[in-house]
């Protein structure tokens, strides 16, 4: 634990990474602060139970406003005191961006750089965000690597994470505040989203009720269990990015800079057929699941498959939950929460 790193903002702290993320600094002593808007992108009262569980913590407050609002940003950030940043608040789901594109502009654009004059004028010494695996967008070199180019989105969702990445490595080029992005690849666990197929596909099973799989099942996913997540965020957090000596304008590497500024993979580097996915959820529920065979829909992307020798490299640690380790902890806290 990086003891300059003691008093945390974590916006989306009532979301499912931001929940884990909390209770982990909290239980390791340090304070917390959360932000959180508390949506109906999904049901609130989800959030609300995380919430509360939070808030059962002395070192932890949460604030209950937009990041997209300037003022309240401005106001939290110059009495927060706040040593490190990490970012997970940002309006979530591919298929979502193409119904409703405008909140990701307000959230994922306006409200990030709200963040990131935050950290600028008050002195935060990390500034850790969430990007996304959906960056990698049509490119199909495996597995996704940092170091290649990530230009070619293919959805708003996506393109507003590849955005962050850039709009990060202006304030770490101009004020020198450092930046550390993080692309996840498809996280899974108890607390999860109910927008994400774990959730999805447990609710259907256990109602009776036929599950849609894309692309016929033949997707392929880096499934990553929360814990792994979590542990990478804050070995990452506990180390604020640095100006990359080898780094030559005349091949510029995408994966850092000669500013304060960097970008790493987290995922489980162990892609696994859907189909899969769905045979260990039906293990642990004890049922099998009707499948609803479907084409792929727009903005999805047919496989992930997360290249992280970096973070090995500089972290010293390497997501292994599988999913016959994290599945059936998932189905444990659902029946539990929901009481099926």
């Amino acid at each position: 634990m990086n003891k300059e790193i003691n008093r945390v903002l974590v916006t989306g702290a009532a979301g499912f990474i931001g929940y884990h993320l909390s209770e982990k600094l909290l239980s390791q002593g340090r304070e917390v602060v959360g932000l959180d808007i508390f949506n109906d992108y999904y049901d609130p009262a989800l959030k609300e139970a995380r919430a509360a569980l939070l808030e059962k913590h002395s070192g932890f407050k949460m604030i209950r406003k937009d990041m997209a609002d300037r003022d309240a940003m401005k106001e939290l950030f110059a009495t927060g005191g706040f040593d490190g940043v990490v970012n997970l608040a940002a309006q979530a789901g591919v298929r979502y961006s193409l119904i409703n594109p405008h909140s990701y502009a307000d959230t994922n654009l306006l409200g990030f750089v709200n963040i990131l004059e935050g950290c600028r004028h008050n002195k935060v010494k990390h500034l850790v965000f969430a990007s996304s695996s959906s960056v990698y967008g049509s490119n199909t070199k495996m597995p996704f690597s940092v170091h290649h180019n990530v230009d070619h989105p293919v959805s708003l969702y996506a393109a507003s994470k590849k955005a962050n990445e850039l709009m990060a490595h202006t304030y770490s080029h101009l004020f020198e505040l450092p930046c550390t992005g993080l692309r996840f690849f498809t996280v899974y666990g108890p607390w999860g989203r109910p927008d994400m197929a774990l959730f999805l596909f447990t609710k259907a099973i256990l109602e009776d009720r036929p599950i849609d799989v894309f692309n016929y099942g033949k997707m392929k996913r880096d499934f990553t269990y929360i814990d792994d997540i979590v542990e990478g965020v804050i070995r990452v957090l506990d180390m604020p990015a640095r100006p990359d000596p080898t780094w030559n304008g005349d091949n510029p590497d995408p994966s850092s800079s000669y500013a304060p500024w960097k970008i790493y993979n987290i995922g489980n580097n162990k892609p696994v057929e859907l189909m899969r996915y769905i045979e260990v959820l039906e293990d642990c529920l004890g049922k099998k699941a009707q499948k609803n065979l479907l084409p792929m829909q727009p903005g999805d992307v047919p496989a992930t498959y997360a290249d992280i020798d970096d973070l090995v490299r500089d972290t010293g640690f390497h997501p292994a939950t599988t999913l016959e380790e994290g599945i059936p902890k998932f189905v444990e806290w659902y029946r539990e929460y929901y009481g099926v």
